[in-house]
């Protein structure tokens, strides 16, 4: 499946992008932002991609520019039962960033979830030091519902987990389309 924006285009994770999922998952200033904190080998990254290509409720995309260029990935983990995902995201290739293709790729995914997949609400946790992520989220129309506090360990400090949510008549009053 392909999503297609101004700026990127999303499209499934492929076995070959593995390589460099590991080089982003191993660099400190990328993993800090996220909630993985071991390093991975090309092996068993080729392994979650394989996986996650056999789950039906894995959406997991790649993010590219319009060039083509592979910078990052999207997803959402739907849960059925419930009709809500788990939102998730990360530019990989830092000379990308702090250019709307996060944003954009976001947008793209959130509109998917909730118009292709029909979603009630959708869900994420960010890391307090993550300020640009929160004012991205915040500008979609995320809402902070919770915190989990001291969730995560990080050069020695604990650092809190915001909660924020969107529900599809929130999305839906603000992308009417």
């Amino acid at each position: 499946m392909i999503l297609k924006g101004k700026k990127v285009v999303l499209r499934t994770i492929r076995l070959s992008d593995a390589g460099r999922f590991v080089k982003w998952l191993n660099d400190p200033e990328i993993h800090k932002f996220l909630q993985i904190r071991k390093r991975l080998t090309l092996r068993q990254e080729k392994k979650i991609i394989a996986g996650f290509l056999k789950q039906k409720n894995k959406n997991n995309f790649a993010i590219e520019t319009k060039e083509g260029i592979h910078i990052g990935s999207v997803s959402l983990d739907v849960n059925k039962d419930h009709n809500h995902a788990v939102f998730g995201i990360f530019i990989g290739e830092k000379n990308y960033w702090n250019q709307g293709l996060g944003s954009e790729a976001s947008r793209l995914i959130l509109n998917f979830g909730f118009k292709k997949l029909k979603l009630h609400r959708i869900e994420l946790g960010v890391l307090e030091y993550n300020p640009r992520a929160i004012k991205v989220y915040k500008r979609l129309g995320f809402k902070r519902e919770g915190i989990k506090r001291e969730y995560i360990k990080f050069q020695g400090k604990y650092f809190d987990n915001f909660h924020m949510s969107i529900l599809d008549r929130e999305w839906k009053q603000r992308y009417k389309k």
